[in-house]
């Protein structure tokens, strides 16, 4: 009877395979070729991750870049309409400055007249010609028959806590005849005297001083004793 041992043709034919598969891994082309694909794969990994990051930065970039743009376009018209209402207050500036001036100019000569007014109608008597303004130079005309009351206008202006300052007073006396309604009478026209004046003074409101007293003390004077005054009666001949 033959013998046949199956154990060993397979160990045998299982070890041909395993070397055959050892020769084959360790021969240095298949080392080469299998060292090659690692390296490819891993190359074109790590190109992948590159490029994928480059783009994804790239991408980035540009997304920041827009709204950079973005904002800077905003500053630019928010500057813009900045610069245009600077330039618009500034005009009102200028129309409410020469709106002002124009008020003021307006306002200077009814100012002063008020203010003469004031201090004519404590002054029974007194009648003015003609108020002249230049800057703050003022020329005061007029006539009274009672140079008293020449007197104590010229004080109220002097005592007006600085309205007016630096006053220059002239006075003339001047003879007038009285017209008389009958004729044909032999008698000698009368005559009368009154009393011109001119004061010159300086107009300053803002150097004035607001108190009213000063200005009442000196249009209200201590009375004095009555005295004939042949300035203001009409003489006769």
């Amino acid at each position: 009877m033959i013998k046949v041992n199956l154990l060993n043709s397979v160990t045998e034919r299982q070890g041909g395979v395993v070397v055959a598969v050892d020769q084959k891994i360790n021969s240095p082309v298949s080392r080469l070729l299998v060292m090659s694909v690692a390296v490819a794969v891993l190359l074109a990994l790590v190109i992948g991750i590159d490029v994928i990051s480059s783009q994804m930065s790239k991408n980035k970039a540009e997304s920041d870049l827009a709204e950079q743009k973005r904002i800077e376009q905003e500053l630019a018209a928010v500057l813009k309409e900045q610069k245009d209402l600077e330039q618009k207050i500034l005009n009102i500036d200028k129309r409410i400055g020469a709106i002002k001036k124009l008020r003021e100019s307006q306002a200077g000569p009814s100012a002063v007249l008020d203010a003469l007014r004031e201090r004519i109608a404590m002054v029974p008597g007194l009648y003015l010609e003609s108020v002249d303004q230049t800057g703050e130079q003022l020329t005061i005309r007029g006539n009274s028959p009672d140079e008293n009351a020449v007197t104590q206008f010229g004080r109220s202006l002097e005592f007006s806590g600085g309205l007016f300052s630096n006053l220059t007073i002239s006075t003339e006396r001047k003879e007038e005849q009285v017209q008389q309604a009958s004729v044909g009478t032999t008698t000698e026209t009368p005559k009368y005297v009154t009393v011109g004046f001119s004061i010159t003074c300086a107009y300053t409101p803002s150097k004035a001083n607001t108190s009213k007293d000063s200005t009442v003390a000196a249009n209200n004077p201590q009375p004095q004793s009555q005295q004939p005054n042949s300035a203001a009666n009409p003489q006769k001949n």
